[in-house]
């Protein structure tokens, strides 16, 4: 996201990035303070994205109070105070997730669920879109269990192999991000036959789906996501009117397809011309 930020900043000279962030996606008291600081130094535009859909309302309506154009990234939040969102369409990475399941499991197993914490908008649309479609078109795949591993490693790996340990006969896990897909990933690495289809892409995720620990991970394009939240501030700023809701579609990806050219720039994209 800070590359593809960067790409648009230089293509557009006059503008600059102020990047910042807490150090945990669960520190929603720092992404506060960070927000708070910003709309106190008066900055043009403002592209956040939103630990909690409710905790940062506050933050989101004070800035537009103030005349500062809020892009929402990533994650929605509870209020229409905002100048554009733009996020994965995460409700169709949970509906890629769910078919790949059904297509792997031929339609009929069970199945445990690793969640990643409640009030994060995006992965409870992941969550979400993931159980409705099983439902709706493959009524003999179930899930037999789903806990929540708080968007951390370690709990993410507990409530997994929890959850294995308590269905030995197990057919395949769901993991809604990062930090769940890495924690099934490890509670998985020695029961082979049980399949993994988690979402998100990073060099630890990625060698488990060479390894063939992960069958398959729905991505996003966070590059993507950057440079367009950043051409929304620069559009509203010039006097324009960004188009409000940009959903970006997630892909599957498996070791069949993953070294295609247009798979690689979405799971390995050039960052060091950008970031160094």
């Amino acid at each position: 996201m800070h590359a593809g930020a960067i790409k648009a900043m230089r293509e557009n000279p006059g503008y600059s990035v102020i990047w910042n962030g807490p150090a945990s996606e669960t520190d929603f008291e720092s992404q506060v303070q960070i927000a708070d600081s910003a709309i106190n130094q008066h900055v043009d535009g403002i592209c956040l994205a939103p630990i909690d859909r409710k905790i940062l309302v506050t933050l989101v309506e004070r800035a537009g109070a103030a005349g500062i154009p809020v892009i929402i990234f990533d994650s929605p939040v509870d209020t229409q105070t905002f100048t554009a969102q733009v996020a994965t369409d995460n409700a169709q990475g949970g509906r890629l997730g769910a078919r790949r399941i059904g297509e792997i499991l031929h339609g009929k197993g069970k199945v445990a669920e690793v969640a990643v914490q409640p009030g994060s908008a995006s992965t409870m649309a992941r969550e979400k879109g993931f159980e409705d479609t099983l439902a709706a078109e493959f009524p003999d795949v179930r899930i037999v269990d789903k806990q929540y591993g708080m968007a951390d490693f370690a709990e993410s790996l507990r409530v997994s192999e929890n959850m294995v340990t308590a269905t030995p006969d197990l057919d395949a896990m769901f993991a809604a991000n990062e930090s769940s897909t890495v924690g099934a990933m490890r509670a998985l690495k020695n029961r082979p036959n049980v399949k993994l289809v988690g979402f998100d892409a990073s060099d630890q995720l990625i060698e488990g789906l060479k390894s063939g620990t992960i069958d398959s991970l729905v991505v996003q394009d966070p590059f993507l996501m950057g440079y367009n939240s950043f051409i929304a501030a620069m559009t509203k700023l010039k006097g324009g009117m960004p188009e409000r809701i940009q959903n970006i579609a997630p892909t599957l990806v498996t070791r069949e397809n993953m070294s295609s050219p247009e798979i690689q720039k979405k799971i390995n994209p050039d960052l060091a011309q950008y970031l160094r």
